[in-house]
């Protein structure tokens, strides 16, 4: 393999793991107030409602169908009897539905951010760089699945025969960018794109994925209302009475006496 190839499959996953660790710890540290999404749903909320559960739903299937094929080896689902044609629909059926469920919200919240005058003004350019980071990651991936999985031939290309041991030994700094060499180019961008999103997350918004990951999905959406002018405010209750007059408050001494 080439020095490039080698920077590439060891020291460029490596870089953006460190970046990833060290950018969380600093902005936990540093910049909690900004650990926040910062909703613009004040802005819009129609196609919000729509694009928002879609695209996080989706991506929490598409993360957990990632970890399996690339946690479990190949050898284990071959133990317990699962075959290469029933593990290619397990996992090829499943993952397209939850790719398409992605890459229809991501495309829903970056028209929203495009055609929303307001919600475009209140974009950042850390928000314009996340959301081509994004693109790049979801979009690759879900080219590869198409190309590789399902007009890829029957039982697919097989990751677990590179990828996945590949990614499992440079977790354990026993790197092996040989595995690399014959992976289709599609594969390639996406893990590329996917790790340069891991080294700037926690530069941007994604950071509020750790806040609650689970109830962030259920939670209701923050509710902004407008104060209704026509009600009368609300009396408050102080802890102070106004100065009297030397008067009253002897009449008020002399009354609590007689009683």
């Amino acid at each position: 393999m080439s020095n490039f190839e080698t920077f590439l499959w060891v020291a460029y996953p490596w870089l953006c793991i460190a970046a990833y660790i060290i950018g969380i710890s600093w902005r936990w540290r540093a910049d909690q107030f900004g650990w926040t999404t910062h909703s613009s749903q004040i802005y819009e909320s129609k196609l919000l409602r729509i694009a928002s559960p879609l695209f996080h739903w989706g991506m929490v299937f598409v993360v957990i169908g990632h970890l399996m094929g690339l946690a479990i080896p190949k050898s284990w689902t071959q133990t317990v009897g699962i075959s290469d044609a029933a593990y290619h629909l397990i996992a090829t059926i499943p993952g397209t539905i939850a790719g398409i469920a992605a890459v229809l919200g991501l495309i829903g919240l970056i028209v929203r951010r495009v055609i929303n005058k307001t919600v475009f003004l209140s974009t950042s350019k850390s928000d314009k760089v996340m959301y081509v980071l994004l693109g790049a990651a979801i979009f690759s991936g879900f080219i590869a699945t198409v190309s590789t999985q399902i007009f890829g031939g029957a039982h697919g290309y097989d990751y677990r025969e590179t990828i996945s041991p590949w990614l499992r030994q440079l977790l354990i700094f026993n790197a092996q960018p040989e595995l690399m060499a014959d992976v289709p180019w599609e594969f390639k961008v996406h893990i590329i794109a996917g790790f340069t999103l891991i080294a700037l997350w926690p530069f941007t918004r994604l950071v509020h994925a750790f806040s609650a990951p689970v109830g962030y999905l259920t939670r209701p959406y923050v509710v902004y209302r407008t104060r209704d002018t026509t009600s009368e405010p609300a009396r408050q209750n102080v802890a102070w009475e106004p100065v009297r007059s030397v008067k009253n408050q002897l009449d008020n001494n002399s009354r609590w006496h007689g009683a």
